[in-house]
C-alpha cells in the first residue's frame, strides 16, 4: 500500500512523509525538485508539479492512498482542476485521501474528493500550522502582534 504525498517538501508534507516512513509504510513523495527534497532515504522521491497533470499520472501509478494539498506553484494559487486530479487518483486505484487546505472555504479539490468514491478526511487547520513559526520571536519577546488578535 503506497501512499503518495503531494506537497512532500512543504511545512506539513515533510512531516507526513517522515511519519509514514517511521511507521514502515511505503511512501512516494512528489516534489518539484527532488535534488533538494532532503527527505528520508526510505521515501521514493519523484519529480512532479501540481500545475502539470501529466506528472501526477506518473506519480499516482499504483498508489492506494494520497495526501493532497489544494494549491500549487510559488504563488500558492488554488488548484482549479480538482475533478481531474481525483479522476487521476481513482484511475490509479487510490482508495483513501487526506486533503490539507489553508482556509475554511470549499476548494475545487475538496469538492471533487467529497464527491468521489474514495474514503476521505479534510484537514483545515488554517493558522494552526507550521507556518506560524514566524510568531516565535514575538512570543519570546512577550508580545504577539500577529494572528487573530484584536487590539
Amino acid at each position: 500500500m503506497t501512499t503518495l504525498v503531494i506537497g512532500a517538501t512543504g511545512n506539513v508534507g515533510r512531516h507526513v512523509v517522515r511519519r509514514l516512513v517511521d511507521l514502515g509504510q511505503p511512501v512516494r513523495a512528489l516534489t518539484r525538485d527532488p535534488a533538494r527534497a532532503e527527505l528520508p532515504p526510505e521515501a521514493e522521491v519523484v519529480a512532479g508539479d501540481l500545475t502539470d497533470l501529466s506528472s501526477l499520472h506518473r506519480a499516482s501509478a499504483g498508489v492506494t492512498a494520497a495526501h493532497l494539498i489544494c494549491f500549487a506553484g510559488d504563488s500558492y494559487e488554488p488548484l482549479q482542476y480538482g475533478a481531474e486530479l481525483v479522476d487521476t487518483l481513482e484511475a490509479a486505484g487510490t482508495r483513501r485521501v487526506t486533503v490539507l487546505k489553508g482556509d475554511t472555504s470549499t476548494t475545487a479539490v475538496e469538492a471533487a474528493v467529497v464527491g468521489s468514491s474514495m474514503e476521505w478526511t479534510i484537514l483545515a487547520p488554517v493558522e494552526v500550522m507550521a507556518n506560524t513559526l514566524y510568531w516565535v520571536p514575538g512570543i519570546l519577546n512577550g508580545r504577539l502582534a500577529e494572528g487573530f488578535l484584536e487590539t
